[in-house]
């Protein structure tokens, strides 16, 4: 009798063990059908326009949610009209198209946000203006500063090479320091190749080139790695003015629908490399606990000190804040078209026997271009000739066969000239083409002149031909060698029309609006690693968009002419 009461009271035990699961899940479930479902109710309802995501699941919708600074949902008003609520503020586009932030992947943002500050040379078409504005600067200067300055491209006044001795007699007792639009070429006044000891005797450094006169002696202008023997010597801007000037380019970029940008730094051939690491600890970092970033900024640190790169990821990981992220490493293997320093196969036929510029050894890149992608770090190289874009797509291609394959998403920034069959290698190779169009408008008139009429139109500046390799292409400016202007730069990529002229430039060329709309959103934060978080208005991401002046997507495409309306950052309006 005890034992079967006891055997009793076990399977009984063990079958209420059994269905305890069930009966908890039953109880809980007839509890949370008793509470009301918590509404989520949006910050922001955007409505009533035409919103391109730059996402293929769902390219259009009519209205977006917006809660903490990201996108809640895009679709339809009926389907987006429940997260209404006590205080959701609803923004009416009346028809209006909006579009992603807009990245912009090749900017050197404090560089730029100096030069706004600066003797500002661009677009000056006369000698007679040059030395105006030079003279301007020094009459309002102190005797013995510096006069700083750029921007200037000899090419808009017929090809002259500016000299010191166009400044001198204006600039008696102050050092002048004019850098060209491409940031290649330099002009110094007689002072300051005085201060910097650059004679007649000083010999060309590696990777550089003083131009001289007939006589041996120098004419004031020095071409990449040749600026270093004057940078040395010119003082380094403030901490202050160095914040000054981001805070000055960022509200800049936000007026022209930049809502993010990838920073290459102050590295230049012929600057130090601890530029770009002062402006992270002094510029951006305070910045970002200062709360007073206003567009999110990937940042690039110069090759040479990629181990440091390594040591602070490993630390920090590469997203600083909503902010601020820690991109890769940027190299350069050679100069400028403008400055006669791209490296080609063949040589220039308005400077014979020079074929370019290594600007730095090919050997010595490679192994640190190894290092830096074994280590996880995305590679940046600049190329522009059609040799400098081959020798780092054959280096690349190198580097991966022996560290492995991974997704590594190596970068050529500029890729502006390619030789036969390049074009295709970059998509074959998952490699980055780090583009920037407005540069073709300068260089339309130009590149015939220095290459020949055949050479320039078979290599440049191959935009669609980089689509049809199914190549991941990224727009920028390269601000401040031009204009920090996506719009612009998507017109034209999409038109190529140079000023004064009423064709395109190799219209074969001419890519779609779509795709170049693509190129400076989702494709740009792609190429940087940053498409977790940004590039498309997509649920989850940051809730960054644009919108423009115009009310149809059909028109925008066909004329690619818009101006922004306004600028939102995280789902707040920061410009106007």
């Amino acid at each position: 009798m005890n034992r079967f009461v006891v055997v009793s009271a076990a399977v009984f035990l063990l079958i209420s063990l059994a269905y305890l699961p069930l009966l908890n899940e039953l109880y809980w479930s007839t509890l949370t059908s008793l509470i009301p479902p918590v509404k989520i109710v949006a910050d922001l309802l955007v409505t009533n326009g035409t919103i391109f995501t730059s996402d293929k699941s769902l390219p259009f919708a009519d209205s977006m949610a917006i809660r903490n600074g990201r996108v809640l949902k895009v679709g339809s008003f009926t389907t987006l009209k429940d997260f209404l609520g006590d205080g959701t503020v609803e923004l009416n586009l009346e028809g209006k198209v909006v579009v992603p932030g807009l990245i912009d992947s090749h900017v050197h943002l404090i560089s730029g946000g100096l030069q706004m500050a600066q003797v500002g040379l661009r677009g000056v078409t006369q000698k007679e203006e040059f030395c105006r504005m030079v003279k301007e600067a020094v009459q309002n200067a102190k005797e013995g500063s510096w006069i700083l300055g750029g921007g200037w491209n000899n090419d808009f006044w017929g090809g002259e090479l500016p000299s010191a001795s166009w400044i001198d007699e204006i600039s008696p007792h102050n050092p002048v320091w004019l850098i060209r639009m491409d940031g290649h070429m330099a002009l110094a006044n007689s002072l300051t190749l005085k201060i910097a000891g650059v004679t007649s005797l000083t010999d060309d450094p590696v990777g550089g080139t003083i131009m001289r006169l007939p006589s041996g002696e120098p004419t004031g202008l020095l071409i990449d790695a040749a600026m270093e023997l004057v940078t040395s010597f010119v003082k380094e801007i403030s901490v202050d003015e160095r914040r000054e000037a981001l805070l000055r380019a960022s509200k800049y970029a936000l007026t022209r629908g930049v809502t993010t940008v990838v920073d290459l730094g102050r590295y230049f051939p012929g600057t130090t490399d601890e530029l770009s690491w002062n402006d992270f600890q002094d510029v951006y970092l305070w910045a970002d606990s200062t709360k007073k970033m206003m567009i999110r900024t990937c940042l690039f640190f110069p090759i040479t000190t990629w181990s440091r790169l390594v040591d602070l990821k490993l630390q920090k990981g590469h997203v600083l804040s909503e902010w601020l992220y820690l991109g890769g490493v940027k190299a350069f293997i050679d100069g400028s078209l403008g400055s006669n320093s791209a490296l080609f196969y063949e040589e220039y036929i308005d400077t014979p026997n020079n074929h370019g510029l290594e600007v730095m050894d090919p050997e010595i890149l490679s192994n640190l271009t190894m290092s830096a992608d074994k280590s996880g770090l995305q590679v940046a190289i600049h190329a522009i000739g059609d040799k400098a874009n081959d020798m780092i797509l054959d280096m690349y291609e190198s580097v991966a066969a022996a560290n492995g394959e991974r997704d590594g998403r190596f970068r050529i920034e500029h890729a502006q000239h390619l030789a036969p069959g390049s074009s295709d290698r970059f998509g074959r190779h998952h490699i980055v083409a780090s583009v920037q169009p407005d540069h073709l408008l300068d260089d339309a008139d130009t590149a015939p002149k220095k290459l020949g009429f055949d050479r320039a139109e078979k290599e440049s500046y191959l935009f669609q031909s980089l689509f049809n390799g199914n190549a991941l292409v990224a727009f920028g400016s390269d601000w401040p060698v031009a204009d920090i202007n996506p719009l612009h730069s998507i017109r034209t990529a999409v038109k190529r029309i140079p000023p004064k002229w009423d064709h395109a430039w190799i219209p074969s060329e001419c890519i779609s609006f779509t795709d170049a709309l693509t190129a400076h959103t989702i494709s740009a934060a792609r190429a940087a690693f940053l498409d977790q978080h940004l590039g498309s208005l997509s649920p989850g991401k940051l809730a960054d968009f644009v919108v423009l002046s115009t009310s149809s997507w059909d028109e925008l495409s066909k004329d690619v002419s818009a101006s922004v309306l306004a600028t939102y950052v995280g789902g707040k309006q920061v410009h106007p």
